[in-house]
């Protein structure tokens, strides 16, 4: 499933063939799926596209009349390519621009969505989310207490959306390796000064991680395909059994909430 980096990537990727430009049309072609398209996303034809903005994993398209909201869920993919290129199979949504360049969604799952958020409302996919990451209002201060009291497991705590939103399986278990803590650790039994290097590393992860990916930003302007999943370079995440990068022993792997983690027993405490 992509995560934060890859769904702020695929903003900055089709930015700027969508701001400040009008739509023309937006075609449907499938609309079941994970819930039904709703009409209202026809209420932005015409208009101009002002932002586009990502919220977790949703992705916002804004314009006065109101926002679409997309979510690549588990196979979705974006393409901004020319209106004229025929579809292929599982192409579900063409948001079509005057420019003559067409964002298509393809998702072969059908677990994406495509939905609308009227102007001046908010959601009700997006009210209970936690803060962004990579912003102050994710803060070892505020994490420290929302942790209190919680026998919650770390890994899974950072990992709730209504705590922060975005820090997915994969770089959980990267910042809590760098922050040399064990993802079983209790969330309440963690102190403050250990909060605050892993927030720290949190965000060094994520912004590591949409660094990389910003080298495929040129696939977004091709007709064959997307950047999806970009080559990452990670310290345990589906490195279970091999050295740690750190004291050679050899990483353990255990399922915490049905997620894989890999981590060191060695060096995370």
């Amino acid at each position: 499933m992509p995560e934060l980096p890859e769904v702020e990537v695929s903003r900055m990727g089709i930015s700027p063939y969508l701001e400040g430009e009008v739509i023309k049309k937006i075609h449907v072609y499938q609309s079941s799926l994970r819930w039904a398209v709703p009409e209202e996303v026809k209420l932005t034809e015409g208009l101009v596209i002002n932002k586009v903005i990502r919220r977790a994993k949703y992705l916002l398209l804004e314009t006065v009349m109101g926002s679409l909201i997309l979510h690549l869920g588990m196979s979705g993919k974006l393409r901004v390519i020319d209106s004229s290129v025929p579809r292929i199979k599982h192409d579900h949504i063409d948001i079509e621009m005057e420019t003559g360049k067409t964002l298509r969604f393809n998702d072969t799952r059908r677990f994406g969505c495509f939905l609308f958020q009227p102007p001046g409302q908010v959601h009700k996919l997006l009210t209970k989310l936690g803060p962004e990451p990579l912003t102050l209002a994710f803060n070892h201060n505020d994490l420290y207490k929302k942790s209190r009291d919680k026998k919650t497991v770390i890994k899974q705590f950072i990992m709730k959306n209504e705590v922060v939103v975005g820090v997915g399986n994969i770089y959980a278990n990267e910042a809590l390796f760098k922050a040399g803590i064990h993802p079983q650790t209790p969330a309440g039994k963690i102190s403050k000064k250990r909060y605050e290097k892993l927030v720290v590393l949190i965000k060094e992860t994520l912004k590591q991680a949409i660094l990389q990916g910003g080298t495929t930003l040129k696939d977004f302007a091709q007709t064959d395909g997307s950047p999806g999943y970009f080559a990452q370079e990670l310290l345990v995440y589906g490195r279970a059994g091999l050295p740690c990068k750190k004291c050679t022993k050899p990483l353990t792997e255990i399922k915490i909430g049905q997620r894989s983690s890999v981590f060191c027993d060695e060096c995370q405490k």
